[in-house]
């Protein structure tokens, strides 16, 4: 539980908005929703706004707490100089009293200090301190990217919480409904479980050949199974519906708002270490979530999941040298059918 560090009269009466610079991948953006809430418990009365690129700006539609998202989409490996003045232009109109910058790099607290936002807090890093006027110390002894997000959102020197609050992604039955309706689907009459095959850098993706067996072995057992994902995933998708038959539907495509509303109807998720894992997690939706080269203890969700897999142990074997290839797909389907337990119509996946 987070309680408010800031006892003064300050807390309360302070008004002017905040803005916070995330990481922009969809796992580090949902982790901030936890910062959302730290925010709000210090500073009531402080609207927080995000900046955001147009691929995970429809998240912010569904984060309680978060009033609106600045987008603004800006290259990663150049400096359009012209792009940030008219950045820190746009928020200067805001009138923004604080800026959260998460990243390290001397480009993402250029926009804030353009826009001439009093307080600007960040992690050493990149010699930004003309840039920065509150500069934290410490982050790379914080292992998990919950604790240098959050770690900015408290006062300076402040000690870090036993626990975060959980990240929230919020979707109401109207949404369902609607999103239901508008795609000539339906749900409820079988187990439905939705499948997430994408995943960002190298070996973290389950191969595309074990999620067809889980497809075909889940329709066999009476399940609906909706493929979930971007436009990379659209020939994986493919792949998986002609293997698991006409109870396989690919969903895949540009709209980030597509798999938030799926994962919230679906009754459970099979996803790899990625953005979709910690969205259904952030959703409740029982999540089995596959690791390979990357550890769960530091890049699990805060959310409880119904299960992790990942590869049986090698004497001597690093982490990174896992290969997500060796969680069997039969493994994957037991967890699948322990997550279903007690909600399906039928039973057949008992």
């Amino acid at each position: 539980m987070i309680q408010n560090p800031s006892q003064d009269a300050e807390s309360a009466t302070r008004t002017d908005p905040i803005l916070v610079i995330p990481y922009m991948w969809i796992g580090d953006f949902v982790r901030c929703h936890s910062v959302v809430q730290v925010l709000k418990t210090r500073w009531p009365n402080r609207p927080v706004d995000f900046l955001t690129t147009t691929l995970c700006a429809p998240l912010l539609d569904y984060m309680p707490g978060v009033r609106k998202g600045i987008v603004w989409d800006l290259p990663r490996r150049r400096l359009p100089l012209a792009r940030y003045r008219a950045l820190g232009e746009r928020l200067r109109t805001e009138r923004y009293g604080s800026a959260l910058v998460m990243l390290r790099t001397w480009k993402s607290a250029l926009a804030p200090f353009l826009a001439g936002i009093p307080d600007r807090v960040g992690f050493f890093g990149e010699g930004r301190f003309l840039l920065l006027t509150d500069i934290r110390w410490g982050e790379r002894k914080l292992e998990r990217m919950i604790d240098r997000c959050g770690a900015l959102a408290l006062p300076k020197g402040a000690s870090l919480p036993a626990e975060w609050p959980l990240p929230r992604v919020a979707v109401t039955p109207t949404e369902m409904t609607a999103w239901l309706a508008k795609r000539g689907l339906q749900a409820g009459a079988h187990p439905l479980v939705a499948l997430a095959p994408g995943a960002v850098g190298p070996g973290k993706a389950w191969p595309p050949a074990h999620y067809a067996a889980l497809a075909r072995d889940l329709t066999a057992a009476g399940a609906e199974v909706w493929i979930l994902g971007g436009p990379n995933e659209r020939q994986i998708a493919a792949d998986i519906c002609a293997a698991g038959g006409p109870h396989v539907k690919d969903l895949t495509g540009n709209d980030l708002r597509d798999a938030i509303i799926a994962l919230k109807i679906a009754d459970a998720a099979v996803t790899n270490d990625s953005g979709l894992m910690h969205i259904a997690a952030a959703l409740g939706t029982p999540t089995i979530a596959i690791f390979g080269p990357t550890n769960p203890r530091l890049w699990a969700p805060l959310n409880p999941l119904a299960a992790i897999l990942e590869p049986p142990e090698t004497a001597g074997g690093a982490i990174t040298s896992r290969r997500t290839a060796d969680v069997a797909p039969q493994r994957v389907l037991e967890a699948v059918k322990r997550a279903l337990t007690g909600i399906q119509p039928g039973g057949r996946l008992a």
